[in-house]
């Protein structure tokens, strides 16, 4: 839509908000000017319009109830090229703040509802040339800021061991649909642990790669500096597959370095890893939210890996109690700037932008932020204050913190070949009823974030595998290694896994299928 002018009222809340301190007679010397300028806008808005893509033909389906037990699917479809690859026959969910062209894509947010992405994902495009069918779409959290489940619309995913418990978030739909063997295989998003907390609570796999490893671009950002894509899969072999095939760069993303090793992560998981060096993070335990439980397990865990002929001890990172503050400071201020204020991509990068994405949603938000999560609000409220307060400058401080969080991290790596802590600190918890106090609500969402975050603020990979059940709930073991050292960090969790013999599946396994539907739809 061509840019009007502004008229004088306009011109003057312009005036204002800059504090130019502009005339009347001064504004409306201005305004042909500007007029003038806006020229270049309707130009460019042209000039897109010849080349920008369009979405194409592809069938969709909102499952029923029946066909939905868990609330995972947000639509259903069977997208595939014909391709012959790695992925042939196998079956992907996709976390709905990843873009399947002509499929809807509603964020967990009824900010995003309606909207219908034009172009695939970068993943999406290489999962798919790779013989893999996307077989739809998988709730997530409101905008994707909550580590529980409950958060996303149209309502909560349910966690398949317990389904008075939540799933973990924000990627809840992605963990369900793989642990019930609806999908094969899944993607998930990460920026505060949104691959790992959903896995440790429903027993699957999810690996965070190395800040960059995989491109971002078609994926919803929150925060530039922590968004994560990952896959999330029953088996450690599984995630090193899909990594294999979503890494590297796609020239698109300025996340990502210009050039990155090509490696085939499933082939090194033949390396022995006998020998390698575990270092047990001690402020990772006993946490003020730990259950001893949980943190029992994963050091039984540990002694699996001693008994598969790893050593392992302990190593104290005090940094790692402090880094919380930095990705507060970092994903409060930062989310409140570009996912809120700057209509997800913000300003100011290379990468490749959906326009048809920020003008959607930018008018979506504006209309029915009232509908906004108590999580999504709490960032809008606290962190567009601490920008106006100290324009910019904590987030600047907390950035530059982080050099020294990586080096902390980065010293105990050099001593060993991999840190291991608790995913979580608990067991999956109850689901807040809709009318829960606040501090309930953000307690549940955001409790369990402590261990998970720091590594999204540092860039290191981390995996969470399956523990041991404890008291009948998955809890999860995670692996961090050094930076594009991804590939250590799978041969440990695959040799912990061939361990203990493969992890276990919900009991009373229910397989969300996708043969019947209560509506369907297509792109056109």
């Amino acid at each position: 839509m061509p840019l009007t002018p502004p008229d004088p009222d306009r011109l003057a809340r312009l005036d204002e908000h800059f504090h130019l301190g502009l005339s009347p007679e001064r504004r409306s010397a201005f305004a042909p000017f500007v007029e003038g300028a806006l020229g270049a806008f309707n130009a460019v808005e042209e000039l897109y319009s010849r080349s920008a893509p369009t979405a194409p033909e592809r069938e969709w389906s909102t499952p029923s109830e029946a066909d939905n037990p868990y609330h995972a699917w947000y639509v259903t479809t069977s997208v595939n090229t014909g391709a012959a690859g790695p992925l042939s026959g196998r079956t992907v969910a996709v976390k709905d703040n990843t873009a399947v062209a002509g499929v809807p894509m509603m964020n967990g947010s009824r900010t995003v509802e309606g909207f219908v992405p034009t172009r695939d994902a970068t993943v999406i495009t290489r999962l798919l040339d790779a013989g893999a069918t996307i077989a739809g779409k998988a709730v997530c959290e409101d905008l994707c800021f909550s580590g529980g489940s409950f958060t996303s619309k149209p309502g909560p995913v349910l966690n398949p061991w317990d389904t008075t418990r939540n799933a973990g978030g924000s990627s809840s739909g992605s963990a369900v649909l793989v642990a019930t063997g609806a999908v094969d295989l899944a993607t998930g998003g990460d920026q505060g642990g949104s691959v790992r907390m959903p896995s440790s609570f429903c027993g699957t796999v999810g690996h965070k790669p190395t800040h960059g490893l995989v491109p971002y671009t078609g994926a919803f950002p929150i925060e530039q500096t922590l968004d994560h894509l990952g896959p999330i899969t029953r088996t450690v072999a599984d995630s090193a597959l899909m990594l294999s095939i979503m890494a590297g760069p796609d020239g698109l993303d300025p996340r990502q370095p210009t050039s990155i090793a090509r490696i085939d992560y499933l082939a090194a998981l033949s390396e022995p890893a006998s020998g390698l060096r575990v270092g047990v993070v001690t402020e990772g335990f006993g946490t003020p939210v730990s259950d001893p439980a949980v943190d029992a397990a994963v050091r039984d865990a540990v002694d699996v890996l001693r008994s598969a002929g790893l050593t392992a001890e302990e190593v104290s990172i005090p940094w790692h109690t402090d880094a919380m503050h930095l990705w507060n400071v970092i994903a409060t201020e930062g989310a409140a700037y570009q996912m809120v204020d700057g209509n997800a991509f913000g300003l100011n990068s290379q990468g490749l932008y959906d326009p048809e994405l920020m003008a959607f949603y930018g008018r979506q938000w504006r209309e029915r932020g009232a509908e906004f999560s108590e999580t999504v609000k709490l960032v809008a409220l606290a962190g567009r204050y601490a920008f106006e307060e100290g324009h910019g400058s904590y987030y600047g401080m907390a950035r530059n913190l982080v050099f020294e969080l990586r080096k902390a991290y980065d010293a105990a790596l050099s001593a060993y070949d991999v840190l291991v802590m608790p995913t979580l600190p608990f067991t999956a918890q109850e689901i807040p009823p809709p009318d829960a106090p606040l501090d309930v609500y953000l307690a549940t969402a955001l409790s369990m974030i402590g261990n998970t975050a720091p590594f999204d603020a540092s860039g290191h990979p981390a995996c969470s595998v399956p523990t041991a059940l404890v008291d009948g709930l998955p809890a999860g073991l995670m692996i961090i290694g050094k930076h594009f050292d991804d590939g250590t960090v799978l041969r440990v969790a695959h040799t912990y896994e061939q361990a203990v013999g493969g992890f276990p599946s919900p009991p009373a396994l229910t397989t969300a299928t996708t043969a019947t539907t209560a509506t369907t739809g297509s792109s056109a």
